[in-house]
């Protein structure tokens, strides 16, 4: 796999396209390498015309780990950020802002669309407010503005996935506990088949396993704390997809996002968790392409897309 430096790090990196073509960045969520975004909308975006860059975030697949820092304990961060007192972090969102933006200046793009899930998308918002000039159009899935007083994952869910940050001694158990964060978060209307899933949770582990990585990308999520007056400021198209029925990010992560980013569309997906099914694949690529055309009006009230 092909890596580059950017600030001051080693990134993983992989390009699909033309490069003669618009560059498109996507951006991962927490923990995902970038070969888990799904071949379906890396080709497809590609077939769209767009040359798609994708990059392992630090602390993730075969990018640079910043084990050095050691794993934190989670329980205590959300503690001191709840009653407003410092986090320590080795790095925030806004450093994995400047390495998205590392990875396009090594590459020689000037200008390019953004696209980034969850984490991803937070990422996106800070990169396309803090850097309007590199941001040719920002599309914000399933993320969060990170404003207090949105609602959180349920206790249930929040136990199991830090269970999930525990390396186990096998890999059968990893497989195992990833498969089941990924089948409870996933989208319940559109579910991936058994075998596909677990196929696919054991590539990416035999890729690379850091748990530790995966607790330092949350901690950068828990101090980075509330985004809002920054993602207000963004002036680049943007569009924000949701799930209607996200259980990490419930829908109203989404709306809040389209409220407040000036001239944002919103696009709410019946049926939808916190994954990219499939199923939807058609779907989304036409939104992000009709989008990135600017055929897109702007609109934050919901446009409901629901499951025929």
């Amino acid at each position: 796999m092909p890596t580059l430096t950017a600030n001051g790090i080693r990134l993983a990196f992989d390009t699909t396209g033309d490069p003669k073509s618009v560059p498109l960045l996507l951006i991962h969520d927490l923990g995902m390498q970038y070969t888990a975004w799904p071949e379906e909308y890396v080709e497809g975006l590609a077939d769209l015309g767009f040359y798609v860059i994708r990059f392992d975030n630090r602390d993730c697949g075969l990018s640079t780990k910043f084990e050095q820092s050691g794993t934190p304990s989670l329980k205590l961060a959300w503690l001191k950020a709840r009653v407003g007192w410092p986090v320590s972090v080795p790095y925030t969102l806004d450093d994995m802002a400047d390495d998205a933006l590392g990875v396009l200046s090594v590459l020689g793009v000037a200008r390019a669309h953004v696209v980034g899930v969850s984490m991803g998308g937070m990422i996106g918002q800070v990169l396309a407010a803090r850097h309007p000039e590199r941001v040719l159009s920002l599309t914000s899935i399933m993320a969060s503005s990170g404003r207090r007083g949105l609602p959180k994952p349920s206790a249930a869910l929040r136990k199991l996935l830090l269970r999930a940050l525990v390396k186990p001694d096998d890999f059968d158990s990893a497989v195992d506990q990833a498969v089941a964060v990924l089948r409870m978060i996933g989208s319940p209307a559109y579910p991936t088949p058994e075998k596909l899933l677990r196929r696919k949770v054991a590539r990416m582990l035999r890729r690379n396993c850091c748990p530790g990585g995966t607790a330092r990308q949350c901690l950068a999520i828990v101090a980075s704390g509330d985004r809002s007056e920054l993602i207000s400021t963004i002036v680049v198209p943007t569009l924000v997809i949701h799930g209607a029925a996200d259980v990490v990010l419930p829908l109203a992560c989404g709306i809040d996002t389209a409220g407040i980013v000036p001239g944002a569309r919103l696009e709410v997906i019946e049926g939808m968790g916190h994954d990219l099914p499939l199923q939807l694949a058609e779907r989304i690529l036409a939104l992000i392409d009709e989008h990135a055309h600017g055929k897109m009006a702007p609109d934050s009230s919901p446009r409901l897309f629901v499951k025929q």
